[in-house]
């Protein structure tokens, strides 16, 4: 029979860890009801983030959209500048 192994990382606030780490292990325990699982081990290890906080994908596209946003609104601003003075 095959097996799969399946890896799971989470990134939580350490204050946040050991609640987070019960309900993972609630919800393996009721995942057992219905499932076959080989053994299973949660590990809690703890670290500094290195250096700044860099901005997500989402948060650089919300930031791109905000741009364009801005340039329509000045080009329309111009066209109608121009607009009032062929007119």
């Amino acid at each position: 029979m095959l097996y799969k192994k399946i890896s799971v990382e989470v990134i939580v606030v350490a204050d946040d860890a050991e609640a987070v780490v019960g309900e993972l292990n609630a919800t393996l325990d009721r995942l057992e009801e219905n499932r076959t699982l080989f053994g299973g081990d949660i590990e809690t290890l703890a670290f500094e983030h290195p250096g700044k906080r860099r901005r997500s994908a989402l948060a650089h596209t919300i930031a791109a959209g905000a741009t364009v946003a801005g340039a329509l609104k000045t080009a329309r601003d111009g066209m109608t500048v121009a607009l009032r003075t062929v007119f």
